[in-house]
């Protein structure tokens, strides 16, 4: 995978088109980040259809290295509230380990991303956030 392939990656996660997201996906992903799991692409829709009905998330690429087995990518994510996103509703949606935010809010998180390839698609994928 090049850092121009990952890009279209990124640029379809910041436009919610989370069919062509699901397409850089290996067969049975596992993808496990924060207590969250998603294998499906139902599953990676439910998700992210929740979240993003609250907040805009989006990936900015800062680093970018590849090889025939790994993609390891250093980035700002960022999120920007544009509803209320209570502590009741990720609750009621199995998400206990986020936080709530309010409409107006803007958090910017480092985050270092691990993805596994197998046949040059993502087989695995593990996140981890700096500071």
């Amino acid at each position: 995978m090049t850092r121009e392939d990952y890009e279209r990656y990124a640029a379809a996660f910041n436009a919610r088109d989370y069919d062509t997201v699901f397409d850089f996906y290996a067969e049975d992903p596992q993808m496990a980040f924060f207590g969250i799991e998603i294998r499906t692409r139902e599953q990676l829709r439910e998700f992210y259809g929740f979240l993003h009905g609250f907040v805009r998330e989006t990936i900015t690429v800062e680093k970018f290295a590849a090889s025939d087995e790994l993609v390891a990518v250093e980035g700002v994510i960022r999120i920007e509230a544009f509803k209320d996103l209570t502590r009741e509703e990720l609750d009621a949606h199995g998400m206990q380990q986020f936080f709530p935010i309010a409409a107006g809010d803007v958090q910017e998180m480092r985050q270092y991303i691990h993805y596994h390839l197998q046949d040059g698609k993502f087989a695995s994928v593990g996140c981890a956030i700096v500071g």
